[in-house]
């Protein structure tokens, strides 16, 4: 499998160093190449690879390279983030015929959390509704430059209920999210916490693996990662 990644930043970096790691091993099938600003994707390029894997900031993958791959029909793993997808997005990649997955955090534990944040959304039917309050608060270094995070967003878009999101930037924090639930005698929290940014480059090696499984289309990773956990 012949892989261009776009990026080698903190995560980026990450899965040049388990390539490298493992190239005998797990990855053995895997032949990276990386791009960056100094060695830009070109369109001539894209015949020698069977997949993208982007880590770049969201501005710039939309800028430079969302319009080039999505009517090229390669295959995609996107792990820009900071923007919206929206339909004529979807519509691009749908007509070029590629197939993408995409995800705020390439965390394999956090499509763990994705069902126990549906199973929270639930709360109102165990409480009165007007006396619950619910709250998320992401952590992260202070390079990160979106807030809240990716990964706040979608917790607030999974459990589908007013939150209030609060953010952090402190230190070479990797990433923690919490969602806590208050209610007038208990609270309920959900925590996750990344050890090491290495869980989000194995995170997005195994969407690589899992594409030769997948059609055409946009498909989110808690998407892909919940069926498997159903067939298994």
């Amino acid at each position: 499998m012949k892989l261009a990644l776009l990026g080698k930043g903190k995560t980026g970096s990450k899965v040049i160093e388990l390539c490298e790691e493992n190239k005998n091993g797990e990855y053995s099938d895997i032949e990276l190449s990386v791009f960056d600003s100094k060695n830009p994707l070109k369109k001539d390029d894209l015949n020698r690879f069977d997949m993208v894997l982007s880590f770049l900031n969201g501005d710039t993958f939309l800028e430079h390279y969302f319009d080039l791959l999505s009517t090229s029909g390669i295959c995609v793993v996107c792990g820009s983030t900071g923007f919206e997808w929206k339909p004529e997005m979807l519509d691009k990649i749908k007509t070029g015929g590629g197939t993408w997955i995409k995800a705020t955090n390439f965390s394999l534990g956090m499509n763990l959390v994705k069902e126990m944040i549906k199973i929270a959304s639930k709360a109102n039917s165990l409480f009165n509704e007007e006396q619950l309050s619910f709250h998320i608060n992401d952590i992260h270094h202070t390079k990160k430059l979106d807030a809240p995070s990716g990964t706040a967003l979608s917790w607030k878009e999974w459990l589908d209920r007013d939150a209030e999101i609060s953010s952090e930037r402190t230190g070479d924090i990797v990433g923690i999210h919490e969602l806590t639930i208050d209610t007038p005698n208990e609270i309920v929290t959900i925590k996750h916490e990344a050890k090491d940014r290495r869980i989000f480059a194995a995170g997005a090696l195994w969407a690589v693996k899992q594409m030769q499984t997948l059609g055409p289309g946009l498909y989110d990773f808690s998407e892909v990662a919940l069926q498997v956990m159903k067939e298994n």
